[in-house]
This record gives C-alpha cells, structure tokens and sequence, in this order.
C-alpha cells in the first residue's frame, strides 16, 4: 500500500482537539499510514476555541477565496495550516469568519446544540470536497470520524458522484464514541440536502437527524465499517452490528491498539483488493 493516498476528515486531532478520545486515534491513524509509506492530508474544523497563534496555524492563500454554497447562501472558505511538531505532517483547517468566531465548539454558550449546526456540517464536507479539487488530491481512501463529519460520505456518494477526482475513491467509516445530544440536529436539514438536489431515498437513512442515524448514514455509504472503540456504546455497536450483516458491506473489527494500527488495517484492504 505505499504510496496510496488517503484523507482523513476527524471533528479533531490532537494536539489540536483532545475532547474525545477518538481524536488521539484519527493522530495515530494518520501516524501510522505516513509511517508505513502513505501519503496522507488531515481535516478538521477550525473552531474557534483552537488557538491559532500558540498552535502555529496560518492561512494558505492559494487554497481559499472559493465560495461553498450552502441553502443557497454563498459562504467565503478560508483554508488554514499547520504542521504537527517532529511528525512532518500537516493538517487542514477549513474555517469561516461566517461560523467559526468566538469560542464555541459544537454547542452555544447555554450548552444548547448550535442553531446552524446542520449548515456548519455541510459546510465542512463541501469543503473538505472542494479543498481536494483544488490540491488535486485523487485519494484512494477517504476516511472520516465523528458525528459531525457524517455529510461527507452522503456527499460523495450524492451531490459528488460524479466528480472524476473520486471515482476510484473508496470510503472509511470508523465508528467512534462521541458527544451524545438528545433529538435531532437543528436547522431543517432536509430542506438543505433538497436545495442541493439529495432526493430524499438517498439521504433518508439520515432521518431523523439524530446521534444515531448520522452514524447509520455514514455508515450506509462506506465501502468499509471499522470500530474504533474497545467499549463502543450501545448505538454504535448496534449500527456495527446491522452492517456487518449486509452483504458486501466489509466490516473491520477493531484490532489491537499498537503504533502502527493502520498498517495492519492496510493489509486487510490490500487482501480486499485482490
């Protein structure tokens, strides 16, 4: 597998982000395909709790300056930086003055889910999209972590399925603890999935936009399912366990923790693909 290219979208990294343990995982993962020769590009969102001088993040002009649509309202994306200290990696920030001041993170200062939560994670996958476009980065794995980065699979299977950038492009989907809420995301999803011509049998696994069936549509469009938790929860483990079942849907257990966990994942796909 040396030289494949994968991209990895995560809610976070560490150092960046360390809410989560999964955000240790989506590091070691990127650590793992650079150390076993694979070329790998990080993204995550630049919330507005990351502080970018102590963290050395700085705008790549050449990147930014493209407008996202989203709901029909044109949305400037800006690109920034940063290189991981002593790892010769670097990873992606997509940021906008439009969602990412001050210092919330996924919830408003009242502990409250963020009222433009459903357009924030549009935003991202179209520009997580849009930023690969742009690099050129034809990646044979996308991978992605976290309830919130779960529009990019429907994207790509969707809005992007005809993108010749993608076409040999599989995707990854890892099943990881994350912040639980109650009810559904707010912000009237479906009315934006149908603005971008998503008919309603392809983003309906999604429905109702809630912790789990973000998870489950997510899951619905990967090509592979791997559990990144040794006590997964019970909604994920459940959603694990559906897909497991479905034929030609690949499922990968999780495997021991070791520093070089993705090369051994490596392995698997390379006995796939023949």
């Amino acid at each position: 597998m040396k030289d494949k290219r994968f991209l990895i979208a995560s809610t976070g990294f560490t150092p960046y982000l360390n809410d989560f343990p999964y955000m240790e995982l989506a590091f070691r993962l990127a650590k793992s395909i650079h150390a076993g020769g694979g070329q790998v590009r990080m993204f995550m969102p630049k919330f507005g709790i990351i502080n970018e001088r102590k963290l050395q993040l700085h705008e790549v002009i050449r990147l930014s300056g493209i407008n996202i649509v989203v709901d029909d309202e044109d949305i400037p994306l800006t690109i920034k930086v940063s290189s991981i200290p002593k790892e010769r990696m670097q990873v992606y920030f997509i940021d906008s003055l439009e969602w990412f001041h001050g210092k919330m993170f996924l919830r408003d200062e009242q502990g409250k889910l963020r009222d433009d939560l459903a357009d924030f994670m549009i935003f991202f996958a179209k520009s997580v999209v849009e930023t690969a476009k742009k690099l050129n980065w034809n990646a044979d794995y996308i991978i992605n972590l976290g309830w919130f980065t779960s529009m990019l699979p429907l994207y790509l299977k969707t809005y992007y399925k005809d993108e010749p950038l993608f076409s040999h492009t599989e995707l990854m989907h890892i099943l990881v603890n994350d912040e639980k809420f109650k009810g559904e995301i707010p912000g009237h999803i479906e009315k934006k999935w149908q603005f971008d011509d998503i008919l309603k049998e392809e983003y309906e696994k999604y429905l109702p936009a809630d912790y789990e069936h973000l998870f489950d549509g997510a899951s619905f469009y990967a090509d592979y399912l791997m559990m990144g938790e040794e006590e997964p929860d019970e909604v994920i483990r459940r959603i694990f366990n559906k897909y497991n079942k479905i034929k030609g849907k690949v499922t990968l257990d999780l495997l021991e923790e070791n520093p070089r966990i993705f090369v051994e994942i490596l392995k698997q796909f390379q006995t796939f693909e023949e």
